[in-house]
């Protein structure tokens, strides 16, 4: 298997969703991920969600999804004695990974110029919704707070509709992915220079990340976006949403040749020899008329007929699908997107996520099935050099 990170070790302080898809992508790639829970509780994702059966065992679906990989531990960290463990787990180690809000961490004793002293070769990253610096930076927030604040939701529907936010909690995996990525590039630099790094990973940042082509135009211009339903961002009237005979088609023929490969595989060889369209700039002039002739053409047979029809002559085409219908299709399964686990309370298996690519032709898959409240303390605890009568004690106070 694919696993670059074997022998890598992550303490994992985050919690909720950002910071434990960030986390579970260096576990599917080989990293030993301790995941730290407060006791009695632990992370909050694990109850709640359409199974209650689940919810009940601390194994809700939302949990699933990004915990399978990691080792669970319990400890306190607002005792003192649980900072002195998560310090002691931290020796060694090669990443640790937090989302308080800015300067919990320190209040804690677990803040980077206390670790970097206990670990000079740490990877350090910190998630939070705004950075460690900036006015905002003490503000918490959730994905959809972040996707009002940064812009997004004024170019999203239709104009007139209002804001409307992205379906998914897309900010919250993209900020997942950012920081995993900045921990990889920090292991990176610890290799190179042989000191700590420390990594400041904003969900704010990585959103208008996610819009940086917006973010040019409007500094460099002033221009402001606004509300483009489902058209295409190029403005080309061959781009964008066509109602046809049964659905919505998405289609991209922006440049030249596109444009002629689309006409003829549509039946319209006619429409580049027309001088309205002979160009792209003609076409622009003349986009209203240009784009009323094509929805008229469109609307002539079924959506999945013209994908299959435009695909063919390597026009970009899809037509609009719900979840359910992709996730069937042949495509997901050979890209292996997603593995069974079995989890206890739950009769049928339970589609997690792979990591988001392959390598040599593989998907990488987690080794662990996510693990209940606490499972792997004693184990991680002693490996760490805790004495089995520390353990007893720690656990007679509710530390761990």
């Amino acid at each position: 298997m694919f696993q670059p990170l074997k022998g890598i070790r992550v303490i994992d302080l985050s919690q909720v969703l950002a910071g434990p898809y960030a986390t579970y992508q260096l576990a599917l790639m080989g990293a030993e991920v301790i995941k730290i829970e407060r006791p009695g509780q632990g992370d909050w994702t694990r109850v709640g969600g359409p199974l209650p059966q689940l919810a009940e065992r601390g194994m809700a679906l939302g949990f699933l999804g990004h915990n399978a990989g990691k080792k669970s531990v319990t400890i306190d960290l607002k005792t003192p004695e649980g900072v002195a463990l998560a310090r002691e787990l931290v020796a060694g180690a090669d990443i640790f990974v937090e989302n308080f809000k800015p300067g919990v961490a320190e209040r804690l004793g677990l803040g980077f110029e206390t670790l970097r002293e206990i670990n000079p070769k740490l990877v350090y990253c910190s998630i939070s919704a705004f950075g460690q610096d900036g006015p905002l930076r003490h503000r918490p927030a959730y994905d959809h707070v972040i996707q009002g604040m940064c812009g997004i939701m004024l170019t999203t529907g239709k104009p007139g509709d209002g804001p409307v936010k992205v379906g998914a909690p897309y900010v919250d995996y993209a900020t997942g992915m950012n920081a995993a990525t900045a921990i990889l590039a920090g292991l990176r630099e610890v290799d190179r220079t042989g000191t700590a790094v420390q990594v400041d990973v904003a969900m704010l940042d990585t959103a208008l990340m996610l819009m940086s082509s917006l973010m040019t135009t409007h500094l460099t211009t002033g221009w402001i976006p606004a509300q483009n339903g489902n058209e295409a961002w190029s403005a080309s009237p061959s781009s964008g949403a066509f109602d046809t005979a049964d659905g919505i088609l998405m289609l991209a023929a922006n440049h030249d040749t596109q444009f002629r490969h689309m006409c003829h595989a549509i039946g319209r060889d006619d429409i580049p020899g027309d001088p309205r369209w002979d160009s792209a700039a003609e076409r622009h002039k003349n986009w209203k008329s240009l784009r009323e002739t094509l929805e008229e053409t469109f609307r002539g047979k079924p959506a999945a007929e013209w994908e299959e029809l435009l695909s063919k002559a390597a026009v970009p085409a899809g037509r609009i699908r719900g979840l359910d219908e992709m996730l069937a299709e042949p495509q997901i399964a050979a890209r292996g997107l997603t593995s069974e686990i079995r989890v206890e309370g739950h009769d049928g298996p339970v589609h997690i996520p792979t990591l988001s690519f392959k390598a040599n032709g593989e998907n990488c898959t987690p080794d662990l099935p996510p693990r209940p409240l606490g499972a792997d303390t004693d184990a991680v605890l002693q490996a760490a050099g805790i004495s089995r009568e520390r353990l007893d004690a720690l656990r007679e106070t509710s530390v761990i």
